[in-house]
């Protein structure tokens, strides 16, 4: 999940991310399925600890911080 604005998210993203801007996150909470593992991710790692933070404190259970976009795309291609 890619927490960045949808400007930011227009610029570049990892293939099959889901934009959901962390100002819009707490009302698209229901969107987003709590049985399976979330991965967040922004421009350098500290609104995707906030969605993750967020996402936590309403009862998500496996939520990673995996930071910036552009480093996780480089593992995730590893």
């Amino acid at each position: 999940m890619d927490v960045r604005s949808e400007r930011e998210f227009q610029s570049g993203h990892i293939e099959g991310a889901v934009n959901v801007p962390l100002d819009g996150l707490s009302k698209n909470l229901a969107k987003i399925q709590k049985s399976k593992p979330v991965i967040t991710c922004c421009a350098s790692g500290v609104r995707s600890g906030m969605a993750r933070r967020i996402l936590k404190s309403n009862g998500f259970i496996e939520v990673v911080n995996g930071g910036a976009w552009v480093k996780l795309k480089g593992k995730l291609q590893a």
